[in-house]
């Protein structure tokens, strides 16, 4: 006689109560720890993100002031804006440089004086440093011969300048033009009196005094004539 086999019964054992899965919740990026890496940066105020070269980036001194870096190299986490402004006082009147600091920042009643000094004795910088260069040149007779024969990348013309006789010399060519300086100070820089029309050749030089005589617009009272001239010039590419 065969042994019977016994059939096993279902197991009886409730099953392990699985555990309950982490809730992830969904928090801001604090500006203090996006890493200043790559081409564009994150304003504190638009939220938008932007080339570095349009912006402003402010760093703290050891007292917790702020400290305009208008030339990006201050040691420091940078906190930046868009160089406007309209930008420039919502962040120092509704704390956006405290709340991205995590604690007190003193900012100083002339913030953006000081900026707009800035920016002003860059660009003066620059074109001086093309005319050193030998990659500009002053004068209506000149700034014409360098636009006819293509070598023009970049007109500076002077905000007192004659509006018409600026926007007849650019014309229909599609060159940009910036009006950050006086006629004095164009003329400064050429040993000259006065200059009205200055041209730039292409190159790095031209971006740079592009890129900076925009910054002075937007951050400059647009009455005061300084920056981009409205005369049908067109944005320069910065790169």
């Amino acid at each position: 006689m065969g042994n019977k086999t016994t059939q096993p019964g279902p197991d009886l054992t409730p099953a392990p109560t699985p555990e309950p899965l982490p809730q992830v919740v969904a928090t801001e990026v604090d500006d203090a720890e996006e890493p200043e890496t790559g081409p564009l940066r994150r304003c504190l105020v638009t939220r938008e993100r932007l080339p570095k070269e349009a912006m402003l980036r402010f760093v703290l001194s050891p007292d917790r002031e702020l400290v305009p870096d208008l030339n990006a190299r201050l040691p420091g986490r940078g906190m930046w804006l868009s160089a406007r402004a309209d930008v420039l006082e919502r962040a120092a009147t509704r704390g956006a440089f405290a709340k991205a600091a995590r604690g007190p920042v003193h900012v100083l009643p002339d913030l953006r004086a000081r900026i707009e000094t800035g920016l002003h004795g860059r660009v003066r910088d620059l074109v001086g440093l093309a005319r050193r260069a030998g990659q500009a040149v002053s004068g209506w007779q000149a700034a014409l011969e360098w636009l006819q024969t293509g070598r023009a990348a970049l007109l500076v013309q002077a905000s007192d300048g004659s509006a018409a006789e600026r926007a007849r010399l650019v014309g229909l060519r599609q060159v940009p033009a910036v009006t950050p300086l006086t006629g004095e100070e164009l003329g400064a820089l050429f040993g000259r009196d006065r200059a009205v029309h200055v041209a730039v050749a292409p190159g790095k030089l031209a971006l740079a005094i592009a890129a900076e005589a925009a910054r002075l617009a937007g951050v400059a009272a647009a009455a005061d004539g300084r920056g981009n001239a409205p005369n049908g010039g067109v944005p320069l590419a910065l790169p």
